[in-house]
């Protein structure tokens, strides 16, 4: 499994500055490859929509989170903008984002 993670925005984001966090999860010791198995099962990953709770028009200084996901036959990308208000996919995010 290969999972990418891109952040945008926010208040002093500069494209090209910032660099996605990329997760080979056959590389990860069996217990995060569980826990990340466990997250992706809660936040029930892979029946998301490509696009959730895009901002508001006229919005600004929010940042944009790309998940992609690339397991055997699956590939799936879902796009969010904070808030997240779904705590199962929070948390996934938050575990992705402590990979840096």
């Amino acid at each position: 499994m290969r999972i990418q993670l891109k952040i945008e925005g926010g208040l002093a984001y500069f494209p090209g500055l910032s660099k996605p966090i990329t997760i080979d999860g056959n590389a990860l010791p069996p217990q995060e490859a569980d826990k990340l198995k466990q997250l992706l099962d809660a936040a029930h990953f892979f029946d998301l929509p490509p696009v959730l709770n895009a901002p508001a028009p006229g919005a600004a200084d929010y940042y944009r989170y790309t998940i992609t996901i690339d397991d055997d036959s699956k590939h799936h990308t879902v796009q969010m903008t904070d808030p997240i208000g779904e705590p199962n996919l929070q948390a996934l995010l938050t575990y992705l984002k402590t990979r840096r």
